[in-house]
């Protein structure tokens, strides 16, 4: 039978924290000037705060101490859902960013114990950059591949239009206006490199292979492009404009 989990309170998190600076040669204190945890070993100052749960009060909290000393954690017990989900990913990429560390604290049948899971230090954003520069391009992409602005920023739950589907929209707009076509000859109208695939993958079920080569817009494509005349007539009209 299971037993109800043992209620937790923050002072719970001090002694496994105490124990551990202790152990590595700091005096350590707790509540000095509204500081949860404070360490001393020579000239060096540790501050712990302390919290059951990670919030913008605890990171304000912390980021307020980095006014005493560059050494700055936050503890709190350690996680139920996994560290490796992208969620943590994202936490632990905010903690870094503010130029925090992390404790740990985990609690068993044999007691409580303490882990450093991120030290404090400077955040290089240029290296942060450097590592997400494959991301970038593809905003920057997404932005160049699309035409006009269709979506409203922060809704969600929402069908969002992107880059992908105007190039479906300019296939569909073309096929109804000239009739089945190939892959080749939508290229050649200016549908990209990646007419072929779009073509034969048909996400949105708007096409469909009429003989080798050979594709037409199904009606179900012409009842969803209906939705977006302006984009239909855009696609058209550049089409025009090139044979003149």
């Amino acid at each position: 039978m299971k037993t109800k989990a043992e209620k937790r309170y923050e002072v719970d998190l001090y002694e496994p924290i105490r124990n551990y600076f202790v152990a590595h040669g700091y005096e350590v204190f707790g509540e000095v000037k509204h500081c949860d945890v404070t360490a001393i070993k020579e000239d060096e100052l540790v501050i712990v705060e302390c919290k059951l749960h990670l919030n913008a009060d605890l990171l304000i909290q912390a980021t307020k101490r980095q006014r005493l000393t560059d050494e700055v954690y936050i503890a709190i017990p350690k996680p139920k859902y996994s560290l490796f989900s992208r969620k943590w990913q994202d936490i632990t990429h905010l903690i870094r960013r503010l130029e925090l560390g992390l404790i740990l604290v985990s609690f068993s049948a044999n007691g409580a114990a303490m882990e450093i899971k991120i030290h404090p230090g400077p955040f290089d954003r240029l290296k942060s950059k450097q590592r997400n520069q494959k991301n970038r391009n593809k905003v920057i992409a997404e932005i160049r591949g699309r035409y006009g602005d269709y979506n409203v920023g922060g809704s969600n739950q929402t069908k969002i239009m992107t880059a992908y589907k105007q190039s479906c929209i300019q296939i569909a707009s073309l096929l109804q206006k000239f009739g089945p076509l190939s892959p080749k000859q939508l290229r050649q109208m200016g549908t990209g490199d990646k007419t072929l695939s779009m073509l034969s993958k048909n996400y949105y079920g708007w096409f469909q292979k009429m003989s080798r080569g050979v594709y037409a817009v199904t009606d179900a494509g012409l009842h969803e492009i209906e939705a977006y005349p302006e984009l239909v007539s855009h696609y058209v009209q550049l089409q025009k404009e090139k044979k003149e």
